[in-house]
């Protein structure tokens, strides 16, 4: 937790941020999350050495990790970028109890938006609508052919990523690209949709990231100067970690998920959060 606020005020804490929500006092929450709430699902970091998917991609000799991610090499050599998209493709992993618990602030209309930097749909399995999610770096679910520009499902493309075979258009016979943003092209248009939820978000939920990827981490200092904000991340970064902390700036240090399990017992919702992943993992392994 950050020390003493400015003069009498009271710094904020994690019982504060819980009983709002659970009083409803918030009602338009703006979550913002990275990789650190994915790896409790096993999704591994293609730049870790020692991680199957990273020993896996040094056999294409990319000249370094990022190359993965940029457009020019990918149009020189779009194998590398495949065999990581067969390991990240939905439906590989599941998504974990801090997936649920941002679906279960949504199911209570407590959720403005998720902003999310990852690829893996996690927070689309986990039920959460794709019209309150902001994929900043793209999404698997639907692809684009890179010649023509004729727009494709994800689930068309599977078969051949899961074959290691690259989709081919089969109206101009060029590759098809899973829409994920690489380095030099256009966010989404969707990423856009910040300047006008930021400015009403009541609070704001930042998870699982090291805020070190702009424009995403800008995002973090776009609430108004009175919203609550809650870090739950190994580490203070971004605005938290700027000297002179707010009041209400809460920061719940260490493991993610058990930051958010902390919440969700001060919330009393664990009997809630325990029923959705029940139902959701059922809904899962139906598929």
């Amino acid at each position: 937790m950050f020390g003493g606020g400015r003069g009498n005020v009271r710094q904020q804490t994690l019982e504060d941020i819980a009983e709002n929500i659970r009083e409803r006092k918030f009602k338009r929450i703006v979550v913002m999350a990275g990789a650190g709430i994915s790896t409790p699902s096993g999704i591994p970091d293609f730049r870790t050495p020692g991680s199957g998917l990273y020993d896996n991609l040094q056999q294409y000799n990319l000249p370094y990790a990022e190359a993965i991610f940029e457009i020019n090499y990918f149009h020189h050599n779009p194998n590398p970028f495949f065999a990581l998209a067969k390991e990240l493709y939905p439906g590989n992993y599941q998504p974990n109890l801090t997936h649920y618990f941002i679906r279960l602030l949504h199911d209570k209309g407590q959720l403005l938006r998720m902003y999310t930097q990852n690829i893996d749909g996690l927070e689309r399995m986990a039920g959460i609508p794709p019209k309150m999610l902001v994929e900043a770096h793209g999404t698997f679910a639907t692809a684009t052919c890179t010649v023509c520009r004729q727009n494709y499902k994800g689930e068309e493309l599977r078969n051949d990523i899961m074959e290691g075979t690259i989709p081919k258009c089969p109206t101009c016979k060029g590759i098809i690209k899973p829409d994920i943003v690489f380095f030099g092209e256009e966010l989404p248009q969707q990423f856009f949709t910040y300047l006008t939820d930021f400015p009403i978000a009541d609070l704001l939920i930042v998870m699982g990231t090291s805020l070190e990827v702009e424009p995403f981490a800008s995002l973090a200092g776009a609430v108004r100067g009175s919203v609550s904000r809650l870090l739950i991340n190994r580490d203070l970064v971004g605005p938290f970690a700027w000297g002179s902390q707010r009041h209400n700036d809460v920061a719940e240090l260490g493991d993610v998920v058990s930051g958010v399990k902390k919440l969700v017992e001060l919330l009393g919702w664990k009997q809630e959060l325990e029923v959705l992943m029940n139902v959701g993992g059922e809904r899962v392994m139906e598929k």
